[in-house]
């Protein structure tokens, strides 16, 4: 799941262009760029000013070589070009305050386009140069949890990376982050809470693929509260998930009540939060009542809590992935789906397998969540949710 993208989009709204023509001693040049539009909020992102010796100001050029310069490479729309034209800025202008600003650009147009890798590739760059600006931080942080997979052998370090930029960009957002003048305390308010929401977000995502169930409630929790004046349907499902995993079953219920009441209409957070509401009030309904541990289920559906490899079947149904003795042996498990996908295959062509073959889970909304942040398309999960269970 695109974090940056349904998250990320109200950075600096309503702040355009800064950049202003001067003497060469006193020219002040800072442009900022409009990012992604969100389903989930209807502002425009805009890139940040970034490396100002003086963070009371924009930043400026030293000459009008440099600022000309600089305008030119603002200019481009390809973020190819635009990260090029980064390169050999930095390198004619070694010591400009403005290198930071290109980045950023580039980072926020690799962004639009979906392309995480040289999004990060950009951003990190700009963190290089500014390491306590708060907007690459979070766009290096977040998109770095996007990419990281359970099989990468590195995921650690990039997990380690990831956890150092969310929390720098929690830790400097009121030192950190440029704000330029024509924008409003009521928007630098919600820049700072949509920054603290996206990156408890992706903190919990970490803790839930470590599976620390515990953790990843508290970091979700926290990104509930900051986005409280906007919520956000998905980050009430994964606190539910949450909570599900740690059997507070009740907890998780009124969490999954709220995310379908705030998931967009029509989306897949809407499906994925029925299913989790549906789940849960046939556990509770079996006689798990806000004093017990446990749920009550016939042996022939034991429960397995969701994101932990296998998902926990209705009561009676019988047709959860831990019924594998009678699963069909052409069905696709779960496993297989997030191998298929982590090991580059096309999601069309996992859609065709699963059409074909069914599938031998009942999938939950962990499990949805799960493959499609390993790459599955909206049709792979809707044919997932309407194949036939071995």
């Amino acid at each position: 799941m695109n974090l940056r993208s349904t998250t990320l989009a109200v950075l600096l709204a309503g702040s355009m262009a800064l950049a202003q023509t001067a003497t060469p001693q006193q020219t002040p040049a800072a442009t900022s760029q409009p990012g992604a539009q969100s389903s989930q909020a209807q502002t425009t992102p805009s890139a940040p000013l970034a490396a100002a010796a003086n963070p009371s100001r924009p930043p400026q050029a030293k000459t009008r070589e440099e600022y000309d310069a600089y305008k030119a490479a603002a200019a481009l729309t390809d973020p190819n070009q635009v990260y090029v034209a980064a390169d050999q800025f930095a390198q004619k202008y070694p010591s400009s305050e403005l290198r930071a600003l290109l980045y950023v650009q580039a980072m926020n147009l690799f962004q639009q386009q979906n392309n995480s890798v040289k999004e990060i590739e950009a951003g990190r760059k700009a963190i290089a140069l500014d390491p306590t600006d708060p907007i690459p931080l979070i766009h290096v942080g977040s998109a770095l949890v996007e990419v990281t997979r359970d099989n990468d052998l590195d995921k650690e370090q990039r997990w380690a990376e990831a956890e150092k930029d969310l929390h720098g960009a929690i830790d400097n957002l009121d030192t950190g982050l440029h704000i330029p003048p024509n924008v409003t305390p009521e928007q630098v308010k919600m820049v700072k809470d949509n920054v603290v929401a996206t990156a408890y977000e992706s903190l919990g995502v970490i803790q839930m693929q470590k599976q620390d169930f515990g953790d990843a409630e508290s970091d979700f929790q926290k990104a509930v509260d900051a986005s409280k004046a906007q919520p956000i349907g998905r980050i009430y499902l994964r606190l539910s998930v949450a909570q599900d995993n740690q059997k507070k079953y009740q907890e998780a219920l009124v969490n999954a009540n709220k995310a379908l009441q705030y998931a967009e209409k029509g989306s897949v957070e809407q499906v994925l939060a029925q299913q989790q509401q549906t789940r849960l009030q046939k556990l509770l309904g079996e006689g798990t009542g806000p004093d017990a541990a446990t749920p009550s289920l016939p042996a022939s559906a034991p429960v397995t809590p969701p994101g932990t490899g296998s998902t926990a079947a209705p009561p009676g149904n019988g047709t959860g992935s831990a019924q594998a003795s009678t699963a069909s042996p052409k069905a696709l498990s779960k496993a297989e789906i997030l191998e298929l996908l982590r090991g580059g295959v096309a999601s069309a062509h996992v859609t065709e397998l699963v059409r074909a073959k069914g599938i031998s889970f009942l999938p939950s909304a962990n499990d949805v969540i799960e493959i499609r942040d390993a790459g599955g398309q909206p049709d792979l999960i809707t044919s997932i949710q309407q194949a036939k269970v071995h």
